[in-house]
């Protein structure tokens, strides 16, 4: 039997204006951006161009440089990491943080030596701190740390390929990783980018600035949560894999798309009341106002590939306890601030299942020209409780996207957008911002109007993705202030904000 839960508060409040850009897409002097000045710049910026709500990809450490195939669950990329921040605190030498921002092992090296600076200097009230920080996030963070540590000693080789005694958790073998320094510095650095997230978020805030934050459903088969958990997951004797993620042939390949992570073991889950769920969510609140659910219509039904299978195509849809798992998320944590990721192949038991629990939905514009009026991604079918975009971080750029069209499809497009030959990114979002989707976002390479060479991922394509930054001269002065505009015109800026 259902049990219906009724939700206390909307999930979306009000309408608001939202940007879409990864940290690590911002300007500055390093390998790429981090959470310090310029990020602040950003805030200021998205402020003073109305918008209410700064949506990121997930922040975890990306495992192949992609943020959708973390190590952990839980941890914080220490990439994106202001060591200037450091510097100021005493804890890193202005000559260390130089090395760091253009060197990524010299970024490793500059945090350890922060930790032994922090040791031996920082004071009681940032020790008492960093002990609280462990307390609060024990649930994971010795795990993580030994599995850091563990894989810097054996050449970044996967957990699986480690000496058995490690590789199957040995408590004998472990104890040698509980206490020492490098991996004491392990935490430390989660300890850093916790606070400085903290700080960046408190800033936010403070200028009227959301965060909306995006969780893959899946974990990366390489991580500290699979190797600390091997139960929970379908896996041989080995530790590898038997079935494994993707999603079969779409609008993005022909030949679907093989992901490659474990599948969960939903019925083990299911006997502690989810309680990894439940503390995976716990940590994301932490750090998010909203957060996004990639790919949501897995926790429906998912689709199961065998693991020798080299594509997508021959997976078959697996049922999933999604409605327990929501449910028990929701007597744990309370409201849950979700957001859907129902793009794709949708069916009915999805729908019902985002609806049970109240949850926006996505809608994108670029998905709207098949010459059907009735298209659910044109504006003019949007519904309030939605998040509505121009593209994704999976989409080209809106001026991309427009100059790869046939002559007919932009035909299409202009019929609808009567603007878009001559200005194609301002005149989709202005179309979006309209609309009745309670969130409007928009990616900030189409407010730059920048081309495909800024796209942030091309999915089924191993290299080229992730890598886009901005720079600051691209931002003229009056970009600002026409996005405010558009905000102010459909009724997105708040009341106080005028």
């Amino acid at each position: 039997m259902t049990v219906t839960r009724p939700r206390r508060t909307p999930v979306l409040d009000r309408r608001r204006l939202g940007v879409l850009l990864h940290p690590s897409s911002l300007p500055g002097g390093g390998l790429k951006g981090t959470m310090g000045a310029h990020a602040r710049r950003f805030v200021d910026v998205l402020a003073a161009a109305g918008a209410s709500v700064w949506q990121v990809l997930p922040l975890g450490p990306p495992g192949d440089g992609s943020p959708y195939n973390s190590r952990s669950a839980h941890a914080g990329d220490v990439t994106l990491i202001d060591l200037e921040d450091l510097v100021e605190r005493g804890w890193v030498a202005p000559a260390e943080a130089k090395a760091g921002m253009t060197d990524a092992a010299a970024q490793a090296g500059a945090l350890e030596a922060g930790y032994q600076r922090f040791r031996e200097h920082a004071d009681p009230a940032d020790h008492a701190a960093f002990q609280e920080f462990r307390a609060q996030h024990a649930a994971w963070l010795q795990d993580y740390c030994a599995y850091e540590c563990i894989k810097a000693q054996y050449g970044a080789a996967p957990w699986w390929q480690w000496p058995a005694a490690l590789k199957d958790r040995d408590p004998q073998a472990l104890a040698v990783y509980a206490q020492p320094v490098s991996c004491e510095a392990v935490a430390f650095t989660q300890f850093v980018f916790f606070r400085q997230w903290r700080a960046l978020r408190d800033y936010a805030a403070a200028r009227g600035l959301r965060f909306f934050g995006d969780m893959p459903i899946f974990v990366a088969h390489d991580s500290a949560d699979v190797w600390a958990h091997r139960d929970l997951f379908v896996l041989d004797a080995d530790g590898r894999p038997e079935i494994v993620t993707g999603v079969p042939p779409d609008y993005f390949s022909a030949q679907g798309q093989r992901w490659g992570n474990p599948h969960y073991r939903w019925a083990r889950m299911a006997a502690d009341g989810f309680a990894w769920w439940r503390e995976r969510v716990r940590t994301q609140r932490e750090l998010f106002d909203w957060l996004r659910i990639d790919h949501f219509r897995g926790f429906a039904a998912s689709w199961a590939i065998p693991a020798s299978a080299p594509t997508a195509a021959s997976g078959e849809w697996m049922p999933v306890p999604g409605d327990a798992l929501l449910g028990a998320l929701q007597d744990a944590l309370g409201d849950l601030p979700l957001v859907a990721e129902d793009l794709g192949v949708i069916t009915d038991d999805v729908t019902a299942l985002r609806d049970r629990y109240e949850l926006p939905g996505m809608r994108v514009l670029q998905f709207g020209f098949d010459g059907n009026p009735g298209n659910p991604h044109l504006p003019h079918n949007y519904v309030t409780n939605s998040v509505a975009y121009t593209g994704t971080h999976d989409n080209d750029t809106t001026v991309g996207w427009y100059g790869a069209l046939s002559a007919s499809e932009r035909a299409i497009v202009r019929d609808y957008l009567p603007d878009a030959e001559a200005d194609p990114a301002w005149s989709a979002m202005r179309a979006v911002i309209a609309s009745v989707a309670a969130l409007a976002v928009v990616p900030w390479q189409d407010v730059l109007s920048l081309g495909n060479g800024a796209r942030m991922n091309t999915p089924g394509m191993i290299a080229g993705n992730w890598g886009f930054r901005f720079r600051w001269e691209d931002v003229a002065t009056a970009i600002p202030a026409r996005l405010a505009r558009l905000a102010f015109l459909y009724g997105r800026i708040a009341q106080s904000s005028r």
